[in-house]
């Protein structure tokens, strides 16, 4: 077979496996989230910390700051929300690779390569009760860098269970110009510290 063909043919068959996968994983969290407003939550309260960091007087900044914290509980129920319902799907629908580059049904086929993102969820939602609970004494500005901090890591990783990892690091960096490193280093010691297990599988072995 002639090698242009041959290139041909895997290039649209990887096309294919990448559509279909991903289209599966952008089904499936969609379902979860059709009876939720945590996405709407979440930009009110990304627009709501930018308009704060912009106000001049202090004052102004803690009054915005207090406005959203309706909100800020809301988000909270819902990432936990979202969490126990994911609890119901097979562990194989719920598999993500964690390869640097995108590979179809990597989790498949290297299992020491997946993870599962049910748990990921359930780190989510700890971290965000959390932070919104202000477990750590921290102070209003301090209170909504770590929980502006801690929704740019749930969005990535919902953003990286329906596309790659890649994509999720390309749309944080787009979307808030902030690397997905430096949205880590932002979050609590709590939900940094069980991400990063998650990521290396400890749960698993």
């Amino acid at each position: 077979m002639d090698i242009t063909l041959t290139l041909s043919v895997i290039a649209v068959t990887w096309l294919v496996l990448r559509t279909r996968y991903q289209r599966t994983h952008i089904a499936l969290l969609g379902r979860h989230l059709a009876n939720l407003q945590l996405e709407r939550h979440m930009e009110t309260l990304t627009q709501g910390y930018v308009r704060a960091i912009h106000e001049e007087a202090e004052s102004r900044q803690l009054h915005v700051l207090e406005t959203l914290s309706q909100t800020e509980r809301a988000v909270a129920s819902q990432a936990q929300s979202l969490a126990s319902s994911m609890q119901k799907e097979g562990a194989q629908a719920t598999r993500m690779g964690v390869l640097s580059f995108f590979v179809p049904y990597a989790e498949r086929l290297l299992p020491a390569a997946g993870r599962d993102f049910r748990e990921l969820l359930n780190i989510h939602a700890a971290g965000l009760r959390h932070v919104v609970d202000n477990e750590s004494g921290w102070d209003a500005k301090s209170r909504a860098y770590h929980l502006s901090a801690e929704l740019y890591l749930l969005q990535h990783s919902c953003h990286w269970f329906c596309k790659s990892r890649a994509i999720a690091d390309a749309r944080l960096k787009l979307r808030h110009q902030v690397s997905h490193q430096k949205v880590l280093d932002s979050v609590s010691a709590a939900t940094r510290t069980a991400y990063l297990q998650w990521l290396r599988g400890d749960a698993e072995r």
